[in-house]
Formats: structure tokens, C-alpha cells, sequence
């Protein structure tokens, strides 16, 4: 194997954001310091690289030195944290309401 180093076209504050959002996850879970195969910086930024880059999750894992296993998991969580900074339904009709727009 040839290894590598790449560029994310991600904006860095975007990875540090999604970092803080998995160490709350973490900590709300009672995980425990240094436990985990990833930091959450290195999490965020194989979750972001997914999204962006549409790459196999065992092909992530790999670069990341984890299971394909864990590689699921980590891009489980770094989702379920992301979905939910995302409003309800409920708030998107208000808001579209509040701005004047007649159609979603």
C-alpha cells in the first residue's frame, strides 16, 4: 500500500464544530477519556469526509486505522449529532412562515 496525505475541501471550523458535538455525545454517554480508537477531531473529520466525498465506509476505516465495525459506528454518531442541531418540522413551517414564503 502506497499511504498518502489529502486535503478535505471542508472548512476547519466545520470539523472543530462537529468535534465539540461528538464530545458532548461522548460525555453525555459516559464515555471515558482515551477510550475510543478516534479522537473526536479525527471522527469529525472521517464523518465530514464521508459526506463530501461519498467514500466507502470500509475504505474510511482503513485510513483510520479501526475496524469497518467501528467505522460504522463512528459514522453513526457523527450523524445522529448532526441531525439533531437540524430543526423539526414544526420549526421549518415557522420559519419559512416568518420570512414570507408561501411554498416549501
Amino acid at each position: 500500500m502506497i499511504a498518502y496525505r489529502a486535503m478535505l475541501d471542508a472548512p476547519r471550523a466545520l470539523a472543530h464544530y462537529l468535534s465539540r458535538l461528538l464530545n458532548v455525545e461522548r460525555r453525555a454517554r459516559g464515555t471515558r477519556r482515551r477510550s475510543r480508537a478516534l479522537t473526536c477531531f479525527r471522527q469529525a473529520v472521517s464523518g465530514l469526509r464521508w459526506f463530501q466525498e461519498d467514500r466507502d465506509v470500509a475504505a474510511l476505516a482503513r485510513d483510520c486505522g479501526i475496524s469497518r465495525a467501528t467505522g460504522y459506528r463512528y459514522l453513526d454518531e457523527a450523524i445522529e449529532v448532526l441531525a439533531a442541531q437540524a430543526p423539526d418540522l414544526h420549526e421549518a413551517w415557522q420559519r419559512a412562515k416568518d420570512d414570507g414564503l408561501t411554498h416549501l
